[in-house]
């Protein structure tokens, strides 16, 4: 289900103002535990660093992702393997 039209992409507001002081002076990471906020072209060509749970992931955004949620590109889970046994 998506969001109405009239009140447009949701991006949380820190992010969005660390993003315009990004473009202008620094050229550190920026971390964020937004998830559900929406990438923008003004996102592309940051590395943002998404938390995913336990740590914080890097993101290099492109193109492609713009109108995509930063949680689509960050996985929440480990991924399993069986362990193999000694005989």
């Amino acid at each position: 289900m998506s969001r109405v039209n009239w009140k447009g992409p949701y991006i949380a507001n820190n992010l969005l103002s660390r993003i315009k002081d990004y473009k202008l002076v620094s050229k550190e990471n920026i971390q964020s535990t937004s998830k559900n906020s929406t990438i923008l072209p003004k996102f592309i060509g940051v590395t943002l660093k998404v938390y995913n749970g336990k740590t914080f992931t890097a993101v290099k955004i492109i193109e492609e992702m713009v109108g995509h949620k930063l949680g689509e590109f960050v996985s929440t889970r480990r991924q399993f393997s069986y362990k193999k046994k000694n005989k």
